[in-house]
């Protein structure tokens, strides 16, 4: 019997739930159960003419994010902008983040372009095809990243919290299995507005994304990290978990 709670360790994953998860019947509900799978055997299943690419270029032993990026590769070769909304609409999260890289992966396609795309998916109901989403679509805000923080800005007032985190989350400075973006490294101050919409928001898991963005901005200008959540606990109104998880790479939490 499957445990709705979902496997902890690769080994622990149920055989009829990864053989659903293989076939893209099924979503995987803990990250685990993502690095059990045979991205291979689930491409065939998305199109068996994609069978022999994925097996050559999809490796088990390469990391899960440069996988996800060769996947989305494939798919964009393969079906192009006609069957993304197919893909990002297939019952398989993993299926909806290949989506994601497909967009990342689009040739001749400008920023709006690519962040109009993803929309779906940086609101998509599976913790994993959000964080996919980001994920993907973040080295085009790297490359481009005073526009993509422009653009990035409207997000913040979205209706959906999901949406709104995408907007902090893809542009952290240092990020979790990504690489940095130096020009927030070194002026973090270049996202300010986008962070000061959000300093209020009424989503834990907005603030949370907030939080760290500031976490990540401490390792390399303190004293800037210093300076916004001293004005931010001036003001009274910013939640004190978000200050407080905020400053957790300062020697100190600010005072006020």
């Amino acid at each position: 019997m499957t445990s709705a709670k979902g496997a902890s360790r690769i080994a622990d994953v149920p055989p009829d739930h990864l053989a659903r998860l293989n076939r893209g019947e099924a979503e995987t509900r803990t990250l685990a159960e993502g690095l059990a799978m045979s991205f291979p055997t689930l491409m065939a299943q998305v199109d068996p003419a994609l069978a022999e690419a994925a097996a050559a270029d999809l490796p088990a032993d390469l990391g899960i994010t440069q996988r996800m990026a060769r996947a989305g590769v494939l798919l964009w070769g393969r079906f192009g902008r006609e069957g993304l909304a197919a893909l990002s609409a297939h019952p398989s999260d993993t299926v909806r983040g290949w989506a994601a890289f497909a967009i990342a992966a689009a040739p001749d396609w400008d920023l709006p372009q690519r962040l109009n795309a993803v929309r779906p998916l940086a609101d998509d109901a599976h913790f994993g095809v959000r964080e996919w989403a980001w994920l993907a679509l973040r080295p085009s805000l790297a490359a481009q990243i005073e526009p993509g923080l422009t653009l990035l800005q409207p997000w913040t007032a979205e209706a959906s919290a999901y949406l709104r985190r995408f907007a902090s989350e893809a542009t952290r400075p240092r990020g979790v299995w990504c690489a940095h973006i130096p020009a927030l490294k070194e002026n973090p101050a270049a996202a300010l507005p986008l962070l000061a919409a959000l300093r209020n928001d009424t989503s834990d898991y907005v603030q949370d994304s907030v939080a760290n963005w500031l976490n990540d901005a401490a390792k390399s200008r303190p004293d800037w990290v210093q300076s916004v959540l001293s004005e931010w606990r001036a003001e009274g109104t910013v939640a004190p978990h978000l200050l407080k998880r905020a400053a957790r790479s300062l020697k100190q939490i600010p005072s006020g």
